[in-house]
């Protein structure tokens, strides 16, 4: 049985994946070999067959936890006691942040999904139809309720949000003049002023 931790204490499950990340993000997917991210991880081919049966499962298990993540998040504030127009804005800010924290993982998989089984790739999509169908439950709340304009269907509503998300990999700069914090109220006040009725 491999060890779970080393000397620092770092589960073995996040030093692969922390290496495999950062080797992802620098060199590609489908140029970095399973031998380079043990190296990187420092443990064994076998410690990493035994927590992910494959390179594949590492790439699933990068966006799948920041898919969790979010997923999480945007259920507490779909299950808060507040007014949806509360909700929305915090749930279309959080994603925002949420992506740009995690921006690597974010930009790997949108590159390399292709790469995924597919069984995999049918599962991920599920994952994100889940996703997407609750962000859309609360403008379709929003719209019953005649907080939210009916004049866009909630559908194309959400596209054009997870548009400008999935975008972010590619212009968002840590060192740029703004934070992830001011990123998101830019783009969920834009998302609110388009429902307004």
């Amino acid at each position: 049985m491999p060890r779970t931790t080393d000397g620092d204490g770092t589960p073995v499950p996040q030093r692969l994946l922390a290496a495999a990340t950062r080797l992802f993000a620098e060199q590609g997917y489908d140029r970095t070999s399973v031998q380079e991210i043990v190296e990187a991880a420092g443990v064994t081919k076998g410690a990493l067959y035994h927590y992910f049966g494959s390179k594949d499962d590492l790439l699933h298990e990068v966006y799948a936890r920041v898919l969790r993540l979010q997923q999480e998040r945007l259920d507490q504030f779909a299950d808060a006691d507040e007014p949806i127009e509360k909700r929305l804005r915090g749930a279309a800010a959080d994603v925002v942040v949420t992506t740009i924290e995690n921006l690597d993982d974010a930009s790997i998989f949108f590159r390399s999904m292709h790469h995924l089984s597919p069984e995999k790739n049918k599962q991920v999509r599920a994952e994100r139809r889940r996703y997407h169908e609750r962000f859309r439950a609360l403008i379709e709340e929003g719209q019953r309720e005649g907080v939210f304009s009916t004049a866009t269907p909630a559908d194309l509503v959400v596209d054009y949000h997870f548009g400008s998300v999935h975008h972010l990999s590619t212009w968002y700069r840590p060192d740029g003049p703004l934070s992830p914090q001011q990123v998101a109220d830019h783009l969920a006040d834009l998302l609110l002023r388009a429902l307004r009725p």
